[in-house]
């Protein structure tokens, strides 16, 4: 709840932005704008009431949550964390709003929670890790998201691809934007990747190249089809 009370103090009392609160108080700008409105709906002044503690002030903000008091923390479903990551846009910080939302009396600070997560991972099945030597693989791949390029005469704006390359035994990584997944595109990006790794590894590992790529590199089939197959 000190969070809480301070994010209020230094938007009531203080008068900073929302952007200066989120510096601060290293809490997302979306979770101070709901804190805000919140506050507002509920008409609170800066300084709080004496009378209200930090059981009614949880009630307040989260109506929701549990406001079992206890010495003990509440330790996360870290297999749920886990898999609530591998969705596009979701980082720790959200789930950690989320977990302190739930549980505001038992939570952990953000630091202890990345902290447990990290010694979690740990503790989870390695026979999928793998070993990579140095200078063997490079993987590349195109990223998901996206990057607007706003023309700075016009106001146009384009989108374009992120193209990321990895060495799989130090993780060194090169990223560039590019306007087209094209085959132009992608052979370019390979090749500025190596100037800027000063190298080139034994072998280059694509997650998925678009089939049109394919279709220009190989036109005739690489296999072909026996008569009588199925």
């Amino acid at each position: 709840m000190r969070k809480i009370r301070e994010v209020l103090r230094l938007r009531l009392e203080a008068g900073l932005s929302i952007r200066q609160i989120s510096a601060s108080t290293k809490t997302s700008v979306g979770a101070i704008q709901k804190l805000l409105a919140r506050a507002d709906a509920l008409n609170l002044n800066w300084p709080l009431p004496d009378d209200l503690d930090d059981g009614r002030l949880a009630a307040l903000f989260y109506p929701g949550a549990d406001p079992t008091t206890s010495t003990r923390y509440q330790v996360p479903d870290w297999a749920t964390v886990h898999q609530e990551l591998k969705r596009k846009g979701m980082t720790k910080q959200l789930l950690w709003e989320e977990y302190t939302a739930q549980y505001p009396n038992r939570c952990y600070s953000y630091s202890q929670y990345c902290d447990r997560y990290r010694h979690w991972l740990k503790q989870q099945k390695r026979s999928m890790r793998q070993t990579h030597k140095a200078g063997e693989k490079c993987f590349v791949d195109y990223c998901g998201p996206t990057v607007p390029i706003i023309n700075p005469q016009t106001g146009e704006v384009r989108t374009a691809q992120v193209f990321v390359a990895v060495l799989g035994a130090s993780n060194y990584t090169y990223a560039e934007a590019t306007w087209s997944q094209s085959l132009r595109d992608w052979l370019s990006s390979h090749v500025r990747t190596f100037e800027f790794f000063g190298g080139i590894p034994e072998m280059v590992v694509p997650d998925y190249v678009s089939r049109h790529i394919i279709r220009l590199m190989f036109p005739i089939p690489l296999c072909s089809v026996h008569p009588g197959s199925p």
